[in-house]
């Protein structure tokens, strides 16, 4: 099967001002979410791509056109509504801050798989609908460009984290464990057996590696193998760091 890149969009104002965003329209990329976009792009560049799926929401789609512009060939964003953020409902566009204070709250934090938001959708079908394009996606690129395609899936942080928690063989309940920041990159490779999770949000880095390592059959290595040989790209001495937050925590400093 194939690898997907799982890229969560640059940060917003939405972010940085600590509002649930959701599926709100107009939520689009800041100034620092700019650059992260630019610098996760930059990453990405040398591997050839079989294809980009972005959410149809913009600061994803704001996100996968600089990822397709850094694309040595022409590549083109494709987009999948199931791929889109998870339907907070009556939450939508409310500060985290008040959302804390919900009845709701700790059990988002404790046992989210028994969570539907308010006139909107569940925890745990937003996770069956992710996890279910996510590997339908993989097998339509695995059909069209073989074995070791390798494609990039841009999406949003709780989305991220249901299909990193499925490809974990978690449960539901304990993917707030799980941290995806902002323009953050996690590699998933769906084998033929179970899923390998080569890495988890990672902010800096060159992933050149990639496109060699996804030629190499993805079976669990005794030991642990021997990993990649490819050099890691230092972080920038004049990149600000930014925290990676995840939704529905208490130390969130943004929402979706």
């Amino acid at each position: 099967m194939g690898t997907v890149i799982l890229v969560r969009h640059g940060r917003t104002s939405a972010n940085a001002s600590g509002i649930l965003a959701g599926r709100a329209g107009g939520v689009r990329l800041d100034e620092v979410g700019v650059q992260q976009a630019d610098r996760v792009a930059e990453r990405i560049a040398a591997i050839p791509l079989a294809g980009i799926v972005s959410s149809p929401l913009g600061r994803c789609r704001d996100t996968a056109r600089r990822i397709a512009r850094s694309q040595r060939e022409p590549a083109a964003v494709s987009i999948d509504r199931a791929l889109t953020e998870c339907d907070y409902g009556s939450w939508q566009g409310r500060p985290l801050r008040e959302l804390t204070s919900e009845p709701l709250w700790p059990t988002i934090q404790r046992q989210p798989s028994a969570v539907t938001f308010p006139g909107g959708e569940s925890m745990a079908s937003m996770q069956l609908r992710a996890v279910s394009a996510i590997r339908r996606l993989d097998a339509a690129f695995e059909a069209k460009a073989g074995p070791h395609a390798v494609w990039v899936a841009v999406s949003h942080g709780d989305i991220i984290k249901s299909i990193l928690a499925d490809a974990l063989g978690m449960h539901l309940d304990l993917f707030q464990r799980i941290m995806v920041g902002p323009a953050s990159a996690s590699i998933v490779h769906y084998g033929a057996t179970q899923p390998d999770v080569l890495a988890m949000n990672t902010e800096t880095g060159d992933l050149g590696w990639l496109a060699k390592q996804a030629e190499v059959t993805q079976e669990t290595q005794v030991g642990g193998g021997a990993g990649h040989s490819g050099p890691a790209t230092p972080a920038r001495p004049d990149a600000d760091p930014q925290p990676a937050d995840g939704y529905f925590r208490a130390s969130d400093q943004g929402g979706s």
